[in-house]
């Protein structure tokens, strides 16, 4: 039902706001057709008007806010679930995933057109549709309250927007009136990154006082409320903080504490809190895995897909991610909440089972354990033994060994045809923001036990792991050289468990500045004499790991993206589309990317 509002009206007040909102030579205006100057009267016309917004922002490749999963054969790549693809979470599997392939090994170029660029420079069309709308709510014959929370709406999505062009770009090309063809604003050069983010963070300021605590929709989904927004805020702010904290700039301070201020809101205050039924073994992935999440208490905003309105195929691409990562894999904590390096109950890796053994009950919701094959009815309940290796006939195949589990779901796939799948998209849950608040009152030196409790451990809980102490924090020494201090780098680690395949591991790792982390070859499971006796007629090729002398699994060896690099004089921002800077000689190339 919200698509079919989304498309009547909107088509042609997109069309016509956008292209010319400003005439003003109509002595009469049309009867038969809506004008600007006869639209904004009523609460039902900004809300109709802002349905295009979240209509435009479905369009993840040009507007990467809201991102979930695109429809049709796009999926294959349009996902947020692949992100991780850029960093060291999991590797790619797939020639259509060539642009993850050429991130994550330092070899990516300049390109071309914006166009050509994922999830890049372009979509500014969006921030003229939020900034037409913000010259004309005020016109709305309503309470003033009202009109601010559809204000509120296109100043939260303005700001995000910018935001996380920011995070790309650095300096952006801000502009808060909607241009013309005939605008100079067209021309000018981008704004500083520190003056734009003074910007963004005065329009999040604004949504997350100004909008509803609730819509009264159910999370259905539909319109975002102010818990969300402060969400938005707390992840924006901590990007910023530790990007100043380790890049360099002023008052990185300033914005951890709008960071730990906007998500202690969201978790003293607001009405969410993380999904469990008592059950360690399943509750972490089980809510992933459903086609329906309303009611769910711990997913804030959501991306429904249903038959007949919007549809995906993203689980009939779901081996386009080769699996994850021997990196990702060691992160997980024994029982005994010690890393795999100090924990006397790891049992190594001499077989697949033996990883899963006295480890974190999110490993093996994350990745298949052999045993539950069944259980999950992977491939489609095909029978096979799992995992198989690049190479196996039949079934699904990974490129490392480690297939993903945590959003795999058999039943949105057994006898459905092309593109008419439901897998939702969770775009905000509740353990963002413990995670987000840990984080930003240890960069900022605060932390206390308290805050660990009423944040980590809550999350450790769930899976029933012990808790983070702050006088028995592990000093793992594969975390020896990041500079940062143990319970800093502890949660970090718990950030990337918690949030694997969801979207962050690539920013995380560049707003801490530890772009040395993506110079590792990406590494699958051992390949010793019993491996290649277990999985026959296996293609791979391996690397001896320099830190424990045994063979592994390379994932990327004799290809293009083996012997990964990682510029730091240039990675962590994005390169300036050529077309960008043909038509606009006063931008300026990133550093490094000339």
């Amino acid at each position: 039902m919200k698509t079919h509002i989304f498309k009547i009206g909107i088509a042609s007040l997109i069309a016509l706001f956008v292209t010319g909102c400003n005439d003003k030579f109509l002595e009469r205006y049309p009867l038969d057709r809506i004008s600007n100057e006869t639209f904004w009267n009523t609460e039902n016309d900004l809300r109709v008007y802002n349905n295009g917004l979240y209509d435009l922002a479905r369009n993840d490749d040009n507007v990467p806010i809201l991102h979930a999963h695109f429809n049709g054969f796009d999926s294959h790549w349009g996902s947020f679930w692949f992100l991780d693809e850029y960093a060291d979470n999991m590797a790619a599997n797939h020639a259509r995933h060539t642009q993850f392939m050429q991130v994550r090994a330092g070899k990516h170029v300049v390109p071309a057109t914006a166009a050509s660029q994922w999830f890049g420079y372009k979509g500014w069309n969006f921030i003229r549709a939020c900034n037409v709308g913000l010259e004309n709510y005020d016109k709305a014959k309503i309470a003033q309250n009202i009109k601010d929370r559809y204000i509120a709406e296109a100043r939260l999505f303005r700001g995000w927007f910018y935001a996380e062009k920011v995070t790309k770009f650095g300096d952006v090309p801000w502009t808060e009136k909607a241009l013309t063809t005939d605008s100079p604003e067209l021309f000018a050069a981008r704004m500083p990154r520190e003056q734009a983010m003074e910007k963004v963070l005065a329009d999040l300021d604004f949504a997350s006082t100004k909008l509803p605590d609730s819509w009264g929709d159910g999370n259905a989904p539909g319109r975002i409320n102010r818990w969300c927004a402060l969400l938005v805020k707390s992840r924006v702010c901590l990007f910023e903080g530790t990007w100043r904290k380790y890049h360099g700039g002023t008052n990185p301070n300033k914005w951890l504490e709008e960071a730990a201020k906007a998500a202690k809101e969201l978790m003293d205050k607001g009405p969410y809190r993380l999904f469990s039924t008592g059950n360690p073994n399943l509750d972490y992935n089980s809510y992933h895995r459903v086609l329906n999440l309303a009611g769910n208490p711990e997913v804030m905003y959501w991306r429904r897909y249903q038959l007949g309105v919007f549809t995906n195929h993203v689980q009939s691409y779901f081996d386009y991610a080769g699996g994850a990562s021997k990196s990702m894999v060691e992160d997980y904590l024994c029982t005994d909440g010690q890393p795999i390096t100090l924990s006397p109950l790891y049992k190594g890796d001499a077989k697949i089972e033996d990883v899963f053994e006295n480890r974190d009950p999110r490993l093996r919701q994350t990745v298949l354990h052999p045993a539950d094959a069944a259980f999950y009815k992977y491939h489609l309940g095909d029978g096979r033994t799992y995992p198989r290796i690049n190479g196996m006939e039949g079934g699904y195949r990974s490129s490392t060994g480690y297939h993903i589990i945590k959003h795999y779901n058999a039943d949105d796939m057994i006898g459905k045809a092309f593109d008419t799948a439901e897998s939702p998209g969770i775009i905000m849950r509740f353990a963002e923001a413990l995670l987000n608040y840990a984080e930003a009152q240890a960069e900022l030196g605060k932390i206390s036990q308290a805050d660990l409790d009423a944040s980590i451990n809550k999350l450790r809980d769930r899976v029933k792991m012990p808790h983070l102490k702050l006088d028995k924090v592990p000093v793992d020494p594969r975390y020896a050289a990041d500079g940062v201090s143990p319970i800093i780098a502890e949660i970090r680690r718990e950030r990337r468990v918690e949030l694997f395949m969801e979207g962050f591991r690539y920013n995380d790792l560049r707003r801490w500045k530890q772009g040395k982390k993506l110079t590792t070859h990406t590494m699958g499971m051992l390949w010793d004499a019993a491996a290649i006796a277990r999985y026959p007629r296996s293609a791979v090729r391996t690397i001896v790991d320099p830190v424990s002398k045994k063979t592994y699994i390379n994932v990327f060896g004799g290809s293009d993206w083996d012997n990964p690099v990682f510029d730091e004089s240039k990675h962590y921002l994005w390169p300036i589309p050529l077309d960008v800077l043909s038509q606009n000689p006063a931008i300026k190339q990133n550093p490094g990317w000339q």
